[in-house]
């Protein structure tokens, strides 16, 4: 069970913040299931509950400091998604994305990353469906490394790049 106070990735909503822990005072519901209220990160004034035994949505703590350095380490020689087919390409990512696993969100921002440089080089554009993954992976990554470092997402996205590029 997470604390009060702690920060979490919570499915889609990302990096949210544990502000309460109890039950919910309302008809229909079971006075003895205990939820989270959740605030997420990113969208302030914005309130989630959900109940603490949730097995649908993805619920992790965030990385710590020595797992976003061991990423950093592990970056220049992490594989890539490699899938040639357009469609089955955008299931992959599709279902990488909904694993809330920061390796594997790497893993696609990588692989994109790589085959935006080698369009980009036949005077071809990113697709639109890469475009789209690019997007949600780097903000799933860049958010969670940001809290943890205490920086922008923007410096973390650009800190990532450079280890992509060295």
């Amino acid at each position: 069970m997470f604390e009060i106070g702690q920060f979490i990735i919570y499915g889609n909503n990302g990096v949210c913040k544990v502000v309460d822990i109890g039950t919910i005072d309302m008809d229909g519901i079971s006075k003895e299931r205990l939820y989270y209220t959740l605030e997420p990160y990113y969208v302030k004034g914005s309130r989630i509950l959900t109940p603490t035994d949730n097995k649908k949505t993805v619920m992790r703590p965030l990385m710590t400091r020595e797992d976003a350095e061991t990423l950093f380490r592990q970056v220049k020689h992490m594989e890539m998604l490699w899938v040639p087919e357009e469609k089955k390409r955008e299931e992959a990512y599709k279902s990488v994305i909904a694993t809330c696993d920061w390796n594997e969100w790497m893993k696609v921002i990588k692989t994109i990353y790589f085959r935006q440089q080698k369009r980009m080089e036949e005077g071809k554009k990113i697709t639109v469906s890469d475009e789209r993954y690019f997007k949600l992976a780097e903000n799933c990554l860049y958010s969670e490394l940001a809290v943890v470092f205490n920086i922008t997402k923007e410096e973390a996205k650009d800190y990532m790049l450079q280890k992509m590029d060295t």
